[in-house]
């Protein structure tokens, strides 16, 4: 027999679109809380910044979107689709093989209109507190704010039997321990507060981190900046100007930064700096969830989760979407949505709970050995794996080989043309 549940999303983004989805496909009653007033989490570009630029002060008004002007995907259109509703095919005035997020926002916009999930979405409503009703693992009451003339000020609450966490984590800034920053002059700011270039108009600037966001603005604010340099913790880093680029330069990381505005590396070299722009990662954050303990964060670990998704105490009641990354998110995100609605009406089932704490023991230890951090926990590191995984679970067909060759082709010439991969 079909077990239906009312069911908590929590967040309006990609994961919470498919998730609902998937959800209703099983035949759940769902509800979508999400605290802007538009669907797209992430994808919703927002010119605004942070009045607080590196994301210290707790008081701070939260900018949810770290979407720069200029981003476009990582990934080709192929594989930022869901099954059944393709993006290969659709086009937003943008018509590239790696389009800007325009587009992308334009696809989750029409996804949820085809499929009912913009019915289901209570905007302008902020979730502050996600809690057990009692010791019941399969009630949670859910009370959020809902925002009137401008003002968040009237509180509700409703109790579900399952909640779904898809708040992101690409908001809250995670940013580089520098050596003597303290005395350092200059101004710093994280790339969750990076919009277009103009404000680095000849300026000197120093970007630390290796990722997608580190390679893109500071080709971005070199068109712009006096000169542009790259601090990476990357071994194989060696001290060079990029081509084709006058005004670029990688370095090895940041041994010293100096009263005088010095930047030293650890290569030896040095520049006199006057923005440092963290290109760092974000932190995982679920302010509203109390779990008294039983799910906590520690290095940016969220834990202990079975297979990056259940809590094995809290199981299948509480879940988590979309907190692994380096891998195909949009597929990955279907997947586990699909996993998710499964175990819950009953169709597929979760280990035993000492088997899922089992695993999840396991994990740690293998990362132990690997010398992998513990605030890599959920990096994949494109892995196929964990996706033909959750397709089993899931008791549908993985992914097909096709993408996962378009995949690791699109990795290969992003390695080898950093500058132009998008447009070869």
């Amino acid at each position: 027999m079909v077990e239906i549940h009312k069911v908590a999303v929590i967040g309006a983004g990609v994961a919470g679109l498919i998730a609902a989805r998937e959800l209703q496909n099983e035949g759940h009653q769902v509800v979508i809380f999400e605290k802007s007033d538009k669907l797209g989490g992430l994808w919703v570009y927002d010119p605004r910044v942070e009045p607080d630029e590196l994301g210290y002060d707790p008081t701070r008004e939260i900018i949810h979107s770290s979407v720069y002007k200029s981003l476009r995907t990582n990934l080709p259109r192929v594989l930022m689709e869901f099954s059944g509703f393709g993006f290969a095919d659709r086009q937003y005035g943008d018509p590239r093989t790696y389009p800007g997020h325009q587009e992308v926002l334009g696809y989750l916009n029409d996804f949820a209109a085809r499929y009912g999930i913009t019915e289901l979405i209570r905007f302008e409503s902020e979730v502050i507190r996600v809690e057990r009703v009692g010791d019941r693992v399969d009630r949670w009451v859910v009370e959020w704010q809902i925002k009137e003339e401008g003002k968040r000020t009237k509180l509700e609450e409703e109790v579900f039997e399952a909640v779904v966490i898809c708040n992101g984590h690409c908001t809250v800034p995670r940013v580089a321990d520098v050596p003597g920053i303290e005395k350092w002059p200059g101004k710093q700011i994280h790339s969750h507060n990076y919009r277009v270039p103009d404000p680095f108009h000849n300026q000197v600037v120093v970007v630390i981190g290796n990722g997608p966001s580190a390679h893109d603005i500071s080709r971005d604010i070199c068109k712009v900046a006096k000169e542009v340099h790259v601090s990476s913790r990357s071994p194989d880093t060696v001290f060079s100007k990029l081509d084709p680029y006058h005004n670029l330069w990688q370095h090895s990381s940041i041994h010293d930064t100096r009263e005088d505005g010095t930047v030293e590396f650890e290569d030896g070299s040095s520049v006199q700096a006057t923005i440092i722009m963290h290109c760092t990662g974000y932190k995982y954050e679920f302010p509203f969830l109390n779990t008294n303990g039983i799910v906590s964060i520690d290095d940016n670990r969220v834990g202990p989760l079975y297979k990056h998704v259940f809590s094995p105490e809290l199981a299948p009641w509480l879940s988590f979407l979309s907190l692994p990354q380096k891998t195909i998110v949009f597929h990955m995100i279907e997947l586990q949505s699909k996993w998710i609605s499964r175990v819950l009406s009953g169709k597929v089932r979760l280990p035993p709970k000492d088997k899922m704490i089992k695993d999840v023991q396991e994990f740690y230890e293998q990362m132990t050995l690997l010398k992998r951090p513990k605030h890599l926990t959920h990096f994949l590191f494109y892995s196929e794996e964990y996706l033909d995984w959750l397709a089993e679970q899931a008791g549908i067909s993985p992914v097909e080989d096709w993408k996962k060759e378009i995949h690791r082709e699109s990795l290969k010439r992003r390695e080898n043309n950093l500058s132009g991969f998008r447009d070869e």
